[in-house]
Protein backbone atom coordinates (compact mmCIF):
# COMPACT_ATOMS: atom_id res chain seq x y z
CA UNK A 1 0.00 0.00 0.00
CA UNK A 2 1.33 3.44 -0.91
CA UNK A 3 0.39 6.62 0.90
CA UNK A 4 1.78 10.10 1.32
CA UNK A 5 3.37 11.49 4.44
CA UNK A 6 0.76 14.26 4.46
CA UNK A 7 -2.01 11.63 4.52
CA UNK A 8 -0.34 9.82 7.41
CA UNK A 9 0.01 13.08 9.35
CA UNK A 10 -3.73 13.69 8.93
CA UNK A 11 -4.24 10.60 11.08
CA UNK A 12 -1.29 11.02 13.47
CA UNK A 13 -0.47 14.04 15.59
CA UNK A 14 3.32 13.99 15.16
CA UNK A 15 6.29 16.02 14.02
CA UNK A 16 8.65 13.04 13.95
CA UNK A 17 11.11 12.81 11.04
CA UNK A 18 10.06 10.46 8.25
CA UNK A 19 12.71 7.84 9.04
CA UNK A 20 11.65 7.68 12.70
CA UNK A 21 7.99 7.29 11.69
CA UNK A 22 8.98 4.43 9.37
CA UNK A 23 10.86 2.71 12.21
CA UNK A 24 7.86 3.05 14.54
CA UNK A 25 5.45 1.72 11.91
CA UNK A 26 7.71 -1.29 11.38
CA UNK A 27 7.94 -1.88 15.15
CA UNK A 28 4.12 -2.14 15.38
CA UNK A 29 4.00 -4.65 12.53
CA UNK A 30 3.46 -2.42 9.49
CA UNK A 31 6.50 -3.07 7.32
CA UNK A 32 7.80 0.01 5.50
CA UNK A 33 9.41 -1.28 2.33
CA UNK A 34 10.65 2.06 1.01
CA UNK A 35 10.40 5.83 1.37
CA UNK A 36 10.37 7.90 -1.78
CA UNK A 37 11.14 11.62 -1.55
CA UNK A 38 9.72 13.15 -4.73
CA UNK A 39 10.58 16.66 -3.54
CA UNK A 40 14.30 15.82 -3.58
CA UNK A 41 14.11 14.80 -7.25
CA UNK A 42 12.33 18.06 -8.14
CA UNK A 43 14.55 20.36 -6.04
CA UNK A 44 16.91 21.34 -8.91
CA UNK A 45 14.00 22.46 -11.11
CA UNK A 46 12.82 26.06 -10.80
CA UNK A 47 10.22 28.30 -12.37
CA UNK A 48 11.60 30.80 -14.88
CA UNK A 49 10.28 33.45 -17.27
CA UNK A 50 11.15 33.63 -20.96
CA UNK A 51 12.22 37.23 -21.66
CA UNK A 52 12.58 36.82 -25.40
CA UNK A 53 12.20 34.03 -27.94
CA UNK A 54 13.70 34.44 -31.41
CA UNK A 55 13.74 32.07 -34.36
CA UNK A 56 16.85 29.84 -34.35
CA UNK A 57 19.09 30.89 -37.26
CA UNK A 58 19.72 27.29 -38.36
CA UNK A 59 16.48 25.44 -37.53
CA UNK A 60 12.83 25.99 -38.40
CA UNK A 61 11.38 24.39 -35.26
CA UNK A 62 13.73 25.78 -32.62
CA UNK A 63 13.66 29.07 -30.71
CA UNK A 64 16.57 30.83 -29.02
CA UNK A 65 15.20 32.05 -25.69
CA UNK A 66 16.64 34.40 -23.09
CA UNK A 67 15.42 33.14 -19.74
CA UNK A 68 15.22 34.86 -16.35
CA UNK A 69 15.82 31.95 -13.96
CA UNK A 70 14.65 33.95 -10.96
CA UNK A 71 17.90 33.59 -9.01
CA UNK A 72 19.02 37.19 -9.50
CA UNK A 73 21.76 36.42 -12.01
CA UNK A 74 21.91 37.46 -15.67
CA UNK A 75 19.45 35.82 -18.07
CA UNK A 76 20.60 32.58 -19.68
CA UNK A 77 20.28 31.48 -23.28
CA UNK A 78 18.24 28.33 -23.89
CA UNK A 79 17.57 26.68 -27.26
CA UNK A 80 14.04 25.30 -27.07
CA UNK A 81 11.96 23.15 -29.40
CA UNK A 82 8.66 23.47 -27.53
CA UNK A 83 5.87 24.73 -29.78
CA UNK A 84 4.72 27.21 -27.09
CA UNK A 85 8.14 28.82 -26.46
CA UNK A 86 7.49 32.57 -26.49
CA UNK A 87 8.30 35.76 -24.61
CA UNK A 88 6.35 35.90 -21.36
CA UNK A 89 6.09 32.14 -20.93
CA UNK A 90 6.59 31.11 -17.29
CA UNK A 91 7.81 27.53 -17.27
CA UNK A 92 9.86 24.87 -15.52
CA UNK A 93 13.61 25.42 -16.01
CA UNK A 94 16.54 23.10 -15.44
CA UNK A 95 20.12 24.33 -15.36
CA UNK A 96 23.21 22.40 -16.52
CA UNK A 97 24.01 19.63 -14.05
CA UNK A 98 20.33 18.79 -13.45
CA UNK A 99 19.30 15.16 -13.89
CA UNK A 100 16.30 14.98 -16.26
CA UNK A 101 14.41 11.85 -15.13
CA UNK A 102 12.10 11.64 -18.15
CA UNK A 103 15.07 11.54 -20.53
CA UNK A 104 17.50 9.71 -18.21
CA UNK A 105 20.25 12.29 -18.83
CA UNK A 106 22.17 14.85 -16.84
CA UNK A 107 21.89 18.17 -18.60
CA UNK A 108 25.05 19.95 -19.69
CA UNK A 109 25.86 23.12 -21.56
CA UNK A 110 25.36 22.23 -25.20
CA UNK A 111 25.49 23.61 -28.69
CA UNK A 112 22.39 22.95 -30.75
CA UNK A 113 22.78 23.66 -34.46
CA UNK A 114 25.57 26.14 -33.75
CA UNK A 115 23.86 28.02 -30.87
CA UNK A 116 24.85 27.53 -27.22
CA UNK A 117 22.15 26.41 -24.79
CA UNK A 118 22.65 26.76 -21.02
CA UNK A 119 19.59 24.93 -19.74
CA UNK A 120 16.22 23.50 -20.67
CA UNK A 121 12.56 24.53 -20.51
CA UNK A 122 10.84 21.32 -19.42
CA UNK A 123 7.62 19.57 -20.30
CA UNK A 124 5.76 17.25 -17.91
CA UNK A 125 7.30 14.06 -19.34
CA UNK A 126 10.82 15.54 -18.88
CA UNK A 127 10.12 15.59 -15.12
CA UNK A 128 8.44 12.14 -15.14
CA UNK A 129 4.90 13.47 -14.85
CA UNK A 130 2.12 11.93 -16.98
CA UNK A 131 2.46 12.76 -20.66
CA UNK A 132 -0.24 15.17 -21.71
CA UNK A 133 1.68 17.35 -24.15
CA UNK A 134 5.19 17.94 -25.46
CA UNK A 135 4.90 21.67 -24.81
CA UNK A 136 6.74 23.37 -21.98
CA UNK A 137 4.71 23.92 -18.85
CA UNK A 138 2.90 27.24 -18.71
CA UNK A 139 2.97 28.25 -15.03
CA UNK A 140 1.40 31.12 -13.10
CA UNK A 141 3.74 34.14 -12.96
CA UNK A 142 3.78 34.12 -9.14
CA UNK A 143 5.08 30.55 -8.86
CA UNK A 144 8.78 30.25 -7.93
CA UNK A 145 9.16 26.54 -7.12
CA UNK A 146 8.41 23.29 -8.87
CA UNK A 147 7.93 21.57 -5.53
CA UNK A 148 4.33 20.71 -4.65
CA UNK A 149 2.58 23.31 -2.55
CA UNK A 150 2.35 22.33 1.09
CA UNK A 151 -1.27 23.41 1.44
CA UNK A 152 -2.67 19.92 1.67
CA UNK A 153 -2.60 16.33 0.51
CA UNK A 154 -2.54 15.78 -3.20
CA UNK A 155 -1.40 19.32 -3.97
CA UNK A 156 0.32 19.47 -7.34
CA UNK A 157 2.29 21.80 -9.51
CA UNK A 158 -0.24 24.44 -10.57
CA UNK A 159 0.82 24.69 -14.19
CA UNK A 160 -1.40 24.36 -17.22
CA UNK A 161 -0.55 22.47 -20.35
CA UNK A 162 -0.25 25.08 -23.06
CA UNK A 163 0.30 24.33 -26.71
Amino acid sequence: MKFTLSWLKEHLDTDEPTEKLADKLTMIGLEVESIEDKARALAPFTIARVISAEQHPNADRLRVCMVDTGNGSAPVQVVCGAPNARAGLVSVFSAPGTYIPGKNITLGVGTIRGVESRGMLCSAPNCKFPKTTTASWNCPPTRRSVLPMRSGPGSAIPCSRST
